[in-house]
């Protein structure tokens, strides 16, 4: 699927929500009148087949050498578990951090040296939980070799982020096709619209945040 059809199921199962005049705040402190809640995604069977058979995709074209799927907790976990089934792969996930009880683990499953990991993500905005999650997989000697995701919301400071650590990203759709389908569906008004992508331009030149 395109990027503009997979950002209509987004739509379609009501993922995407606006806010302007309270905004959301996102984990990076960022305020924001949008937000995307790629969770009710595990609600909808058809759109969550879609997602996992894209991510399933980005990840046979970009990262053929990966051994072991790894899902973000928590929104990552149900299309890691998902793609790893398509892949016939084996599948872990990440906490944001160690649990403080039983085994203080920040890894859930089995995973060894000489696995190499692909991330998964449901967005990505700054960047922050995919790095953190990357972090726990190299401290424990697993190679990374990428991110996908669901959506990207297409800030640099993501790009330079990951530019950073050596890694690459893929997305199966961004900010700029979630506009665009929400122009031909006729969800988001031209006044919103126009207030987005001021928004965003902004977000992207680091004006914002």
């Amino acid at each position: 699927m395109s990027e503009k059809e997979i950002a209509k199921v987004l739509l379609r199962v009501g993922a995407v929500e606006l806010s302007p005049n309270d905004p959301f705040t996102w984990a990076s402190g960022i305020q924001s009148p949008i937000y995307c809640d790629n969770r009710l995604t595990m609600s909808d069977p058809v759109g969550r087949k879609q997602i996992a058979e894209g991510l399933a995709y980005l990840i046979r074209e970009h990262y053929p050498e990966t051994t072991v799927i790894a899902g973000t907790a928590t929104a990552g976990i149900p299309h890691a578990a998902w793609v790893a089934d398509i892949l016939q792969l084996p599948m872990v996930y990440v906490r944001s951090s160690a649990k403080g009880h039983g085994r203080s683990r920040q890894i859930e499953g089995k995973i060894s040296k000489d696995d190499k990991a692909v991330i998964i993500e449901d967005l990505i905005s700054t960047g922050g939980s995919s790095l953190n999650a990357a972090a726990a997989l190299h401290a424990e000697g697993v190679q990374v070799t990428g991110i996908v995701s669901i959506f990207t919301y297409e800030l640099k400071k993501a790009d330079e982020a990951f530019s950073g650590e050596k890694l690459t990203y893929q997305s199966l759709t961004n900010f700029g096709a979630l506009i665009e389908a929400s122009k031909e569906n006729g969800v988001i008004d031209e006044v919103a619209i126009a207030g987005l992508l001021d928004w965003h331009g902004k977000l992207k030149e680091g004006l914002l945040g």
